[in-house]
């Protein structure tokens, strides 16, 4: 489903890229993503996705403002860059030069992803870790953890299957089996080291995912030895991303702080505006489960008018009258005792808080 939404004159530069943005695609898209070091998409969310309309992200993030320009959908589907089929052949699938973009996968979503220039680069030692955010607990049939080669610079050259070198692989491990088990998903932490190492690199990450034939690949760029400016709205963890983790430490600077009301009942949603500009604004409503864990939610958002939303992420809407009802997808709808987990939106026009309501199967 496509959805519209108008943008102000104030960022009428940017009306173009943003006049229509896709509804990510849901379930077949909600899986994972390298969260450490962060993959370029899942960078890009983390850093701008409660303030991707800022035009300062031109010249403080200048390869994630491309990428944004290009399809944002990138961002909002971090965890969606895969390809089905691929039955192992993916020297033979991927060409050289669309690495990071699984090979122009998706009908060319990532294909920003394979730009070259100067992303922003995680700081690392010879000995660090990969940390894999499987937000549907598919599991690994394997996991690859490949480094682009000493003199590979991706700030000018276009990655290629021989700029890499195997580090390690995780062989088969069911998503029970993973390192950290969390509410809303697992995540596997896997150590590497490799010698010598000074400077900008690229980390490549296969996961061949225990599910049909889905292989995920991810770029992260990375500099031994170096450091990391740091960068707006930045976060440790995929707390307010498509597959929601209870392990955030932080959260985006744009998002004011909420206190979450006592749980009566099964569960309690909270409102908060994230991201305001001239025209239009970002939202959140975070659900939190009472004293019992819970399967499955629904919210609903009664407006004193019309709903001003114009799109959804991380919960199916449906609107009559003055009220939404948002629903789970299948990766957020099983909230552990006490646990949380959010929907965003974008909506039209001035914030307008609306009253909300949760229930949920126990």
């Amino acid at each position: 489903m496509r959805i519209k939404f108008l943008i102000s004159a104030v960022v009428a530069a940017l009306a173009a890229t943003f006049a229509l943005v896709f509804v990510p695609s849901g379930p077949a898209a909600a899986h994972g993503n390298v969260v450490s070091p962060a993959s370029r998409n899942y960078g890009c969310f983390e850093r701008w996705g409660s303030d991707f309309q800022n035009p300062a992200m031109a010249t403080q993030d200048p390869m994630c403002w491309q990428a944004w320009q290009a399809n944002p959908n990138a961002m909002w589907n971090w965890n969606g860059l895969y390809r089905e089929g691929v039955a192992g052949q993916h020297e033979t699938v991927i060409p050289d030069g669309q690495l990071c973009s699984a090979g122009h996968t998706e009908s060319g979503r990532y294909n920003a992803m394979d730009a070259i220039g100067d992303w922003k680069a995680t700081s690392i030692g010879n000995s660090f870790t990969v940390s894999l955010f499987d937000g549907a607990r598919h599991g690994a049939d394997y996991i690859r953890v490949y480094v682009s080669k000493a003199g590979y610079n991706p700030v000018t050259t276009a990655l290629k299957w021989s700029d890499l070198q195997l580090l390690t692989t995780v062989p088969n491990t069911p998503a029970a089996q993973w390192t950290q088990q969390l509410a809303n998903g697992v995540q596997q932490d896997i150590p590497v080291s490799t010698s010598g190492r000074s400077g900008r690199a690229v980390v490549y990450t296969i996961w061949q995912a225990s599910h049909s034939d889905q292989s995920y690949y991810f770029c992260s760029d990375v500099n031994f030895g170096g450091t990391t400016s740091p960068s707006p709205s930045t976060s440790t963890s995929p707390s307010s991303s498509p597959s929601t983790s209870p392990s955030a430490s932080a959260s985006a600077s744009a998002s004011p702080s909420t206190s979450t009301p006592p749980v009566n009942g099964s569960c309690a949603g909270t409102h908060a505006v994230t991201s305001q500009w001239s025209g239009g604004y970002q939202g959140e409503i975070k659900i939190t489960a009472g004293s019992t864990a819970i399967k499955s939610w629904i919210v609903t958002l009664t407006y004193p008018g019309t709903p001003s939303i114009a799109q959804a992420w991380n919960a199916t809407i449906t609107t009559n009258g003055n009220s939404v009802q948002a629903t789970n997808v299948s990766y957020n709808g099983s909230v552990a005792a006490g646990a949380s987990t959010s929907f965003g939106f974008l909506g039209s026009g001035s914030p307008v808080a609306p009253t909300v309501a949760c229930a949920a199967t126990t």
